[in-house]
């Protein structure tokens, strides 16, 4: 049956559906698998009841509170060796670690003997079930586990450590937010023990205060003792160093050295002074002895008597003889002078470096003195320091006070903590209901059958025709002997509405050859084939089927007297069709069954023959259904749809993939052949409302059961 155009939607809609899960696909889903969810959580409830009310050891829980103390009242007004608590966050965490120490934990497990409790300590406990099975494993393999070979002490030690680490596992310590209160909680097996438990921790915390400070204050007294008698001896050093430097030198004072600074300046004064006169002396000996006449040196020598002289010695030589001795006597005076200055210049300068030394030596003097003198008073203040800081610690030995005290003690709790029988419970179903509900939801969305006509038709774009239910009866002889005698069964009736979707596919020319065929053996479309017979031929219709399967001859389970030749020989020539025919009056139609042959099926169904045959049916009968193999397996279906007038395409329920319906769809399209329609067969009606179709969809809709007369 050639496709003409009309058809061409099948391979544009195939595949439309959403392949994701929408709320409301969810929803449905959850709730068709209801009873699943359901039997899950109960399920769930019952394991963690029977946890809650059986297996689970009771646990109580006891809580003690302790405070931290801010500010504390001192005895006496001493600043402590170790400071009390601030109270800011790094020292409320800091206390929070404090509670939690091993070190701490240590102390209680000893203080209560807790490696003698076999709830902490886990070697006095009788074996678990997994050590039990461990060692039965072992001893059927020949295995020896290893012996212990730890000392008793490491053993000691060992066991110890364990414990601690259990009691650790067991202890809640919890700071009341914006307050400086503590919670130590413990949960064990026993309400006395807990509440003893918690007492005792935050005793030993309070007493672990008090004998830190006590640790701190007797290794500072210790270690200011060996302080002071050091500082003193140092001391006594400084001071003798002191006495013997000032016994050894002579007599240094800042004023002493003052007056030396003041004489050295007056003498540097002078020395100034006569440097000056020198070298104003030495330059009048160098005008004079620059002058090379008289005007000159009369210039030079700004001598009066010389001026007067000057001038009559123009004239006179007697007078000029008078100038030149006027003028030497001049010079010489003036040279004299300037010796005279020069000699008293040497003279300061000599005089001035023994007080410079001198200055110099005592004023080193006197810095190593104040050195002395400074270190002497600064070993004389730290050992007073220390000396007066041994005394406070000394005083404080015996008036120390703990940073904290015990705010209530734990109370003996009357009604175990845990298990909390009621939620567990809750909680079990709880998680039941959503462990069945994520099993749903993916059983749901990974499955790859078909459960409904609307899945199909949204899957492949073709129209469902019928929705056939298995068909009760054991063995293939008994479903048409079912069919026959229950008329109004909802499988009739099913079977029915397919016969009547067929017919009306067309209604202006029914068709006439029908081919049924699936994608893998065992789908139904033999049942469907001759189911569809027989209500065909109920309505008066002389109808025909046809054992298009030559190859397996399912047919020889139904009609025991089928002639041994049938299709082929008909097609061979060797018999003619009235011939190979069998009347079932069970079926109301005629039955030409296959017959074993070495012709290869395809090249029969392919000839001229069977295309003559084909049109002989068709004169013949009203209606002609072909039975043939599954398109999968075979390419027979294929090769005969190309005579008929429609196909029908069984899949069926529940079991039948999307692949395999995919490609046995797409076989048709690639050799341009229609389907005109599909049959959902084998429809368990239990099976649908387990997964809560029941209610709703078709002949095995719970509304059926008004109607149908199973």
């Amino acid at each position: 049956m050639k496709d003409d155009g009309i058809h061409g939607r099948a391979a544009g809609t195939a595949h439309s559906g959403p392949d994701s899960l929408n709320l409301s696909s969810i929803a449905g889903t959850l709730w068709r698998g209801k009873w699943l969810v359901l039997l899950t959580s109960v399920i769930g409830m019952l394991l963690a009841g029977y946890y809650a009310f059986v297996v689970a050891i009771p646990q109580y829980r006891a809580t003690a509170v302790v405070i931290l103390e801010t500010q504390q009242e001192s005895v006496v007004d001493l600043q402590s060796v170790v400071g009390g608590f601030s109270g800011d966050t790094s020292a409320i965490n800091s206390e929070v670690e404090v509670l939690r120490a091993r070190s701490l934990m240590g102390k209680v497990v000893d203080r209560l003997d807790l490696t003698k409790d076999p709830e902490f300590n886990g070697d006095l406990r009788p074996p678990t079930l997994r050590a039990q099975i461990r060692e039965r494993v072992y001893g059927m393999l020949g295995r020896i586990e290893p012996e212990n070979s730890l000392s008793a002490d490491a053993e000691a030690t060992r066991v110890r450590d364990a414990v601690v680490t259990r009691l650790l596992r067991q202890v809640t310590v919890r700071n009341v937010p914006s307050s400086l209160v503590f919670q130590v909680t413990v949960e064990t097996e026993n309400a006395e023990k807990s509440a003893l438990i918690a007492d005792t921790i935050v005793s030993s915390y309070i007493l672990n205060q008090l004998e830190v400070k006590f640790e701190a204050t007797e290794q500072a007294t210790s270690w200011l003792s060996d302080r002071v008698a050091t500082l003193q001896i140092e001391l006594e050093d400084a001071e003798a160093r002191v006495k013997d430097f000032s016994a050894g030198t002579d007599l240094v004072s800042v004023e002493g050295l003052q007056a030396l600074e003041r004489q050295i300046k007056d003498l540097r004064d002078r020395i100034a002074s006569a440097k000056a006169n020198e070298v104003t002396t030495a330059a009048t000996v160098t005008q004079l002895n620059a002058a090379t006449d008289r005007d000159a040196q009369a210039e030079a020598a700004a001598d009066p008597q010389l001026d007067r002289l000057l001038v009559r010695a123009r004239s006179d030589d007697a007078m000029a003889s008078a100038f030149d001795t006027r003028f030497a006597q001049i010079v010489a005076r003036a040279e004299l002078e300037a010796t005279r200055s020069a000699q008293q210049s040497d003279a300061l300068e000599a005089s001035l470096a023994p007080l410079e030394a001198q200055i110099e030596r005592q004023g080193q003097d006197l810095i190593e003195l104040q050195q002395l003198q400074r270190e002497a008073e600064a070993s004389r203040l730290l050992y007073e320091y220390f000396l007066g800081r041994l005394k406070e610690t000394s005083a404080q030995e015996g008036i120390q006070q703990a940073d904290s005290r015990i705010l209530s003690d734990a109370v003996v709790p009357i009604e175990p903590s845990e298990p909390r029988k009621t939620l567990l419970t809750l909680l079990g179903a709880f998680v039941g209901l959503f462990v069945g509900a994520l099993w749903v939801t993916f059983r749901e969305s990974g499955k790859d059958d078909f459960r409904t006509a609307a899945e199909l038709e949204q899957f492949t774009g073709e129209a469902v025709l019928g929705q056939i239910p298995v068909i009760p009866g054991r063995g293939r002889k008994r479903t048409l002997t079912y069919l026959a005698e229950k008329p109004t069964s909802a499988a009739a009736e099913a079977i029915r509405n397919l016969r009547t979707s067929v017919l009306l596919s067309n209604a202006d020319q029914p068709p006439q050859i029908i081919l049924s065929t699936s994608s893998l053996p065992a789908e139904g479309k033999t049942t469907n084939s001759l189911a569809l017979t027989q209500n065909l031929a109920g309505m008066g219709k002389k109808v025909l089927l046809v054992e298009g399967d030559i190859r397996r001859r399912t047919f020889q389970a139904y009609f025991e007297d089928l002639p041994q030749q049938g299709l082929v020989s008909v097609l061979a020539g060797d018999m003619k069709l009235e011939d190979a025919i069998l009347s079932v009056p069970l079926l109301g139609a005629d039955v030409l069954g296959g017959e074993q042959t070495t012709t290869n099926a395809a090249d029969l169904f392919s000839s001229d023959r069977f295309k003559a045959l084909i049109s002989d049916m068709r004169a013949r009968y009203d209606h002609v259904i072909i039975d043939t193999p599954p398109v999968l397996v075979v390419p027979d279906a294929r090769i005969i749809a190309q005579h008929v007038d429609s196909v029908l395409f069984t899949v069926k329920w529940d079991s039948t993939t999307k692949p395999q319906v995919d490609e046995s769809l797409r076989l048709f399209r690639d050799a341009n052949l229609r389907i005109s329609g599909l049959v959902l067969s084998q429809i368990n009606p239990r099976g649908m409302k387990r997964y809560g179709y029941g209610g709703k969809y078709g002949a095995y809709g719970a509304y059926g059961a008004r109607y149908y007369t199973n």
